[in-house]
């Protein structure tokens, strides 16, 4: 298994950079007062479709050879993943093939079918999933780009945090949400890359933490049925992931549900953007914990925005 070095998402950003946001770094002075720390927003909610998702659908697509391009590109997603597939396809001239389950919100089955994906639609499990992209697979022989189980992607995900430390300076401690892991795979090589002292630390849902669980024994757990608001991290980490952050990463704090909604709540009304539950996991890690955080300076990567507003936590 090969996992990706600095030099790799270096390469990565060169590649994507025609394409992508360079995102802003954000601060609040309120909201530095309220933690008792300097927090660095990296906010990926101001990316294409949304969500840091584009930057390694996008270096994904762009690895591919001329023939695979020509036979197209294929992955299963309800989420973020799907319309940043979709859209990186389109700009490069690529037919994208997208599974999703029936019961995904209608606005991300309209975002994906606006940015001219063929979707199919199947059972909401994982095995139906994989059986369709499967069968899509079979018959066009187009490419499967996993949403994290994929180096280019993790690669391109990195690319975040190596703006982030090349804007903002003397970062010591640096934050990403975990879900499947692709994230933080990607800001974790950089990091370590980087400036090896940097403390990296992974945010993840108490009720979806199946990441800390591995972490913490050393063996791969995935997640079962979880239930948090945070629905950008529900998936569990692959080998690839697990591999990176056993390696990089140097702790991974869970946060309650009333912590993510609080964060999420405040990020909007102190900083006036808006930031999906995911993102807010990264904020309430700080709340949760503040003596780790005090007088240190936080880079938060905030990994998207994509929310139903006729669906608010809050």
């Amino acid at each position: 298994m090969t996992l990706p070095t600095l030099t790799d998402i270096r390469s990565a950003h060169e590649r994507i950079k025609p394409f992508i946001h360079r995102t802003p770094v954000l601060k609040s002075q309120q909201l530095n007062r309220m933690f008792g720390c300097e927090l660095f927003f990296k906010c990926e909610n101001f990316q294409k479709v949304g969500a840091f998702k584009f930057r390694g659908a996008t270096n994904a697509v762009l690895s591919l050879s001329g023939e695979e391009k020509e036979r197209g590109v294929v992955t299963h997603s309800s989420g973020n993943h799907a319309a940043a597939l979709a859209l990186a396809a389109r700009m490069n001239k690529v037919k994208a093939y997208i599974v999703m389950p029936e019961t995904a919100p209608v606005v991300k089955k309209d975002a994906v079918a606006g940015y001219g994906a063929a979707i199919s639609f199947c059972k909401p499990t994982l095995q139906a999933r994989e059986e369709a992209a499967d069968e899509i697979i079979g018959k066009t022989g187009a490419t499967l780009i996993h949403p994290y189980d994929n180096f280019n992607v993790i690669c391109g995900q990195g690319t975040a945090a190596l703006e982030l430390l090349e804007d903002t300076e003397n970062i010591d401690v640096i934050v990403a949400p975990v879900g499947g892991g692709g994230l933080m795979s990607g800001t974790s090589t950089a990091a370590r890359g980087i400036d090896p002292a940097i403390k990296i630390i992974g945010a993840e849902p108490l009720n979806a933490n199946d990441a800390w669980k591995s972490f913490t024994t050393g063996i791969l757990t995935p997640s079962v049925n979880p239930l948090t608001v945070a629905d950008g991290l529900l998936t569990s980490l692959s080998e690839l992931t697990f591999s990176v952050i056993r390696n990089n990463v140097d702790d991974i704090f869970t946060v309650t549900e009333e912590s993510i909604i609080e964060c999420m709540l405040l990020v909007w009304e102190r900083m006036k953007i808006i930031i999906e539950p995911s993102s807010a996991t990264v904020l309430a890690a700080v709340k949760e914990h503040p003596s780790f955080f005090r007088g240190r300076r936080a880079g938060l990567i905030i990994s998207g925005g994509n929310v139903d507003f006729r669906k608010l936590p809050f």
